[in-house]
């Protein structure tokens, strides 16, 4: 099988196995083609080219749409800018920015520290960031605002060797890479971490497929502020600096229609194509810049490929035939991969060696000079161009494929090699042969004194050569990265928009995602801080009952609306705007918590707050998108969460992948989440009042969090606000609702959200079926009052001289008597975090297991979460105490029919899913 064949699937397929019915005339075309190239230039011969294929359409003739060129550089060496730096002088301290990156994580990797970092992708990436270094990122004091980057994680001591050259880091503080506590004052996280470094690091962007998707949705948010006059964004490029190993997540190629859709041409990927992943080839039997050509191309992004450098270029001219751009669309990555670990006899062999006329073009260049044919992401110019091209391309964003070599002036033992990703540290030869290739001023004699501690390298600021980084820097408006948090102060303390809701229901029912809707309709009208909420919804909007929001706030398209609406006659007709408010992300979660994370961080970003409140089906929140909440808490995003629909038994006909039991106690895993589950309306607004004030009124010491809320679709009826409500201990975590007014053995039923109303009916049976007198609690946060109890644990552990503080739950329940049942519509754990903290006999009753299908009622007494659950596990407890006789929860059990899913009634049939 020949060689294309075996390889057809990365070629554009735009001749491969279709007969040619007279070679002559096609000769004479393409001769014609040549010659039109070569008078004109490749400017001309395009736009004759797409003229001909427009032509060929027109005419019905079946010309496939070309996907994939030829594996060479997209813009032809005709085409390049003239290069506007010193290349000399950025090349000299380019040398000292991979040397300095090299030994701070060769330095980490001594014996007596052992925190590895990573060695070889800043030394193969280090061109494609200097060159943006140099003439492309904008810093935060650019006249244009400044540009947003998401770094790389693993080239993050490329990062700080340059912080290094610039005066903003010391060689201590090189020395505390991976050290953050040990080395505290003086540390450097192992990878872009905002939260562990938030004067430096803005996007946390090593949990491979998170740094794409928010680069989209950042980009997104950008237009989003300019199109609602919040800001200016006009000037500001966003940069995404990935792997092409990495971009094999689902959320790195999932979301490419959004960017296109909106025509984010203000972003830009620069995907670094080392044909490796950490373990080996990305494709070592096909393509990668070719499979990733033809993606992004057919998702609607421009596309740029930066394959060769400039020493190619002669050769490629001589190509007359097409000889060598065959060989080089035909050879697989592996081989790519293989060629740059041997030697340039090798290459001279396996790679031109192919056919006649390749190994005929380097007959009369020496093995050196074939080794040193590069790659063009080791190409100043190459790249330049590309960025120079992506930064003035309209109408599309733009995907720049630069194909470099991992491990790049590393050596043999590190240059290419599958477990590159690994190595962490240098010989002493690797060492010298480092130094001599960077031609650093270092001796044999000071490597070898300690070659675990080989010197940085800085010439002093007033050397020439960080005289002009600087100057460059200054032009370009500052050092990046770098992250500043001032911004205009949000007044929400004295806002009247939380009146509504302190009033209830009155005699009708609603749910508490109602309840939420009726006071979120009233914040985003508040004329001091309405115009700063982001609504953020999947397309559920319907089953929250926020379409209400439509037709007034309208859902944001840079688009506009250009069809005539189904809806339009209908008052909650579908309304989208290029100033809407409303970020509809369409059945996309992923997408929903990229967007919440860029409006959650504009308050740093650009110096602009904004209030995301993302309201999602409660199923599909941290189970689905942990990992995107775990990165928006480390880029220390501020928000509202509301998982709607939540609970494991409310949601009736839906079942077992709809039904939440457990979402609490995920939210819980994450340090940066506040969790609430209120019971009514005005417990709700305390609680987003409290929020606002916490992330957004300047006074708090920990700002930096997300408010996670649950909200369900039950209706009932909603109390208005009691007269002397502690409001503290709601916000604490835990109030006394209803005090027993009856005489008799005592308890204490403790319960969140939905389940409320089931603790409240249970203390009304237990009072008139069996004479007990329990008190009911609404327990708004069992997570807070955790996190409390073991802070008070921490407190007296660490300083055990010191007067004990009482966690807050168990001072609540302190005054009380009796054993303490607590009941919810999650799984047990949730109300069992607070078990050590409760004092006397403790029970939780809770959905364990997964969902199903059936009536409230029905799963509810299926669980035994119902209040007749609460009834009888309250008698037990009383009984083991010897405060009711031993056979009443027995009698208990029998008289409700406990087992009997079909005897249950707890709960309405109200509320759509």
């Amino acid at each position: 099988m020949a060689a294309g064949e075996e390889n057809s699937h990365i070629l554009s397929g735009l001749t491969h196995r279709l007969p040619d019915g007279d070679p002559e005339e096609t000769a004479e075309w393409i001769e014609s083609l040549d010659s039109l190239i070569q008078e004109q230039g490749t400017e001309r011969a395009q736009f004759i080219m797409r003229s001909l294929l427009q032509r060929a359409g027109a005419q019905s003739v079946g010309v496939p749409m070309v996907t994939t060129t030829d594996y060479v550089n997209t813009i032809p060496a005709d085409q390049e800018p003239e290069f506007p730096g010193d290349e000399d002088i950025e090349r000299r301290y380019r040398r000292w920015l991979r040397w300095n990156a090299a030994v701070m994580v060769h330095r980490a990797q001594r014996p007596d520290i052992g925190v590895g970092g990573h060695i070889s992708t800043y030394a193969g990436a280090s061109t494609i960031y200097e060159v943006g270094f140099n003439h492309f990122f904008r810093g935060k004091d650019h006249p244009g605002g400044g540009d947003q980057i998401f770094f790389q994680g693993h080239a993050s001591p490329g990062m700080y060797a340059r912080a290094f050259m610039e005066g903003r880091l010391s060689e201590q503080d090189l020395d505390g890479f991976r050290q953050e506590k040990s080395k505290e004052g003086h540390a450097l996280s192992s990878y872009p971490h905002p939260r562990l470094m938030p004067e430096f690091w803005e996007f946390p962007t090593v949990s491979m497929g998170i740094g794409p998707m928010n680069a989209i949705y950042q980009a997104q948010s950008n237009r989003y502020l300019h199109n609602r006059g919040l800001k200016d964004t006009s000037d500001q490029q966003v940069w995404a600096f990935l792997g092409d190993g990495e971009m094999d997540e689902p959320e790195s190629r999932g979301l490419l229609q959004l960017a296109a859709n909106d025509k984010l041409d203000n972003l830009n990927f620069v995907i670094n194509c080392n044909l490796q992943r950490l373990d080996g080839p990305v494709r070592g039997n096909g393509k990668i810049m070719q499979e990733l050509e033809a993606f992004f191309r057919g998702a609607g992004w421009n596309v740029i490929k930066v394959v060769w450098g400039r020493e190619w270029d002669d050769l490629l001219a001589k190509d007359r035939e097409g000889a060598l751009v065959e060989v080089m669309n035909t050879t697989v990555d592996g081989d790519y991969q293989t060629y740059k670990a041997e030697s340039g006899g090798f290459v001279r062999e396996h790679f031109f060696g192919q056919t006649a006329q390749t190994k005929e073009m380097v007959a009369d260049l020496s093995d050196d000079e074939i080794w040193n044919l590069k790659r063009g992401g080791h190409d100043y110019r190459k790249v330049y161009a590309a960025y120079k091209a992506a930064t003035e391309f309209k109408g599309k964003p733009t995907v720049v494929l630069v194909k470099t070599v991992k491990g790049y002036g590393l050596g043999t033992n590190f240059e290419a090699r599958n477990a590159t990703h690994q190595m962490k540290k240098l010989t002493l030869k690797d060492l010298k042969d480092f130094r001599d290739l960077l031609r650093i001023p270092i001796s044999d004699e000071v490597l070898e004194k300690d070659p675990y501690r080989p010197p940085y390298y800085h010439p002093g600021m007033e050397a020439p050569e960080i005289k002009y980084l600087m100057e460059r820097r200054a032009e370009l408006g500052g050092s990046v990265p770098e992250r500043r948090t001032a911004h205009k102060a949000l007044p929400v303390s004295d806002s009247k928009s939380f009146d509504i809701a302190k009033r209830g229901s009155g005699k009708q029912q609603a749910a508490t995602t109602m309840a939420f809707v009726r006071l979120f309709k009233e914040l985003i009208r508040d004329k001091e801080f309405g115009k700063r909420i982001v609504p953020i919804i999947p397309d559920e909007a319907r089953t929250f009952g926020i379409d209400a929001f439509f037709p007034t706030a309208k859902i944001y398209n840079p688009n506009g609306q250009n069809y005539l609406s189904v809806d339009r006659d209908l008052v909650l007709a579908y309304k989208e705007s290029t100033s809407g408010q409303i970020v509809h992300a369409g059945i996309n979660e992923a997408g929903s918590v990229a967007a919440f994370t860029a409006a959650g961080t504009a308050y740093a970003t650009h110096g602009e707050p904004l209030i995301p409140v993302y309201v999602f089906y409660s199923m599909f929140g941290f189970q689905r998108t942990g990992d995107a909440f775990w990165a928006a808490g480390d880029q220390m995003t501020r928000g509202f969460i509301i998982g709607a629909t939540a609970g494991r038994t409310t949601l009736t006909g839906e079942g077992l992948q709809h039904a939440d039991g457990h979402s609490p106690l995920l939210a819980s895993t994450n340090p940066a989440v506040v969790t609430y589950d209120p019971a009514y309306g005005y417990e709700i607004g305390h609680i987003m009042r409290a929020g606002l004030e916490r992330m957004y009124g300047g006074k708090h010491t920990d700002p930096n969090v997300m408010y996670y809320i649950t909200v369900y679709n039950e209706p009932i009826t909603q109390p208005a606000e009691p007269e002397g409500l502690d409001v503290n201990a709601l916000l604490k975590g835990m109030y006394l609702l209803a005090p027993s007014r009856t005489e008799g053995p005592r308890a204490q039923l403790l319960a969140s959200g939905v389940s409320v109303p089931w603790a409240l009916e249970a203390q009304r049976i237990l009072a008139d079926d069996w004479g007990v007198s329990a008190d009911v609690w609404s327990v708004t946060s069992w997570t807070e009052l955790r996190r409390d109890g073991l802070e008070a644990e921490e407190q007296e552990f660490l300083d055990p001289t010191a007067e004990p503080r009482l966690p807050f739950v168990t001072s609540a329940l302190q005054g009380s008597s009796g054993p303490v049942i607590a009941v919810s519509d999650y799984m047990k754990a949730v109300p069992d975090q607070i078990r050590q903290f409760v004092p006397g006999d403790y029970a939780v009753l809770g959905a364990d297991g997964f969902g199903f299908s059936d009536t409230r009622a029905a799963a509810r007494r299926f669980f035994k979460i119902d209040s007749h659950s609460v009834v009888v596990r309250t008698l037990q407890l009383l009984a083991k105490r010897g405060e009711v006789d031993s056979s009443v929860p027995v009698l208990a059990a029998e008289k409700y029919q406990l087992n009997n899913v079909n005897a249950g009634t707890t709960g309405g049939a109200g509320g759509d899913s």
